[in-house]
């Protein structure tokens, strides 16, 4: 029970320095904290859809590739649309024109990558926005905690000065750090979902050269035996 206890008032107290944190940090840290809120938003957007997009090309590359060999085209539509992974969709267009020509395919594959590029970039501008605006706002925090320590020391009755001057300097320390926290938090999710990003495009580029390699070599076998 007493450790029970205990807790209670130490969460207590956590919850009471970060209230008196954010309220002795001013205007700026409660702008700070919703533009902090925003980026986390757009993050968890983006890395719930990039789970939604990426899969395991590989596996994916060699299911298409056995029912391609043994001229099941319609299966590796198949497994390609039940399948959420842009990836897939990519795959799936260009095998629709398995019978057509290699420049054919080759377009299909080339416009559906297009298609696909902006879906895996969407939204991470904003996400990079939000960091800025982070450094940038806590800054402004700063600056005004700087303004508002000066006055004190310039203006206010000696009696006053020091509770004033530790308010300014509290405004310029807490904005300061609560934008950089934000800041570096949203940096470090958006380095990573770029690197996720890229490497999604370069799989699916590198899946759409083979998959135009292995329709262009069946092409061949398929004549091959029909002149035999």
């Amino acid at each position: 029970m007493e450790q029970v206890a205990t807790q209670v008032v130490q969460q207590e107290n956590l919850i009471q320095w970060i209230a008196r944190f954010m309220v002795e940090g001013g205007i700026f840290m409660w702008i700070i904290a919703i533009v902090w809120c925003l980026g986390i938003a757009l993050a968890a957007e983006r890395l719930r859809n990039y789970f939604k997009f990426d899969i395991d090309g590989k596996s994916l590359m060699n299911t298409i590739k056995k029912s391609v060999i043994g001229n099941q085209v319609q299966e590796s539509i198949q497994a390609c649309a039940d399948s959420s992974s842009l990836n897939a969709f990519v795959m799936k267009n260009g095998l629709k024109r398995a019978n057509q020509s290699k420049e054919q395919i080759q377009d299909a594959l080339e416009a559906s990558i297009l298609e696909t590029v902006p879906l895996i970039e969407k939204r991470l501008s904003y996400l990079a926005l939000c960091a800025n605006l982070s450094t940038l706002l806590g800054l402004l925090g700063t600056i005004q905690g700087l303004i508002q320590s000066f006055a004190a020391v310039a203006q206010a009755e000696a009696s006053q000065k020091a509770q004033l001057l530790a308010e300014g300097i509290a405004v310029a320390m807490n904005t300061t750090a609560l934008g950089l926290i934000s800041a570096i938090s949203l940096m470090v999710v958006h380095s990573y979902l770029m690197a996720k990003g890229e490497k999604m495009i370069q799989e699916i580029e590198e899946n759409s050269v083979k998959l135009l390699d292995l329709l262009g070599t069946r092409k061949v076998n398929n004549s091959t035996d029909k002149a035999a």
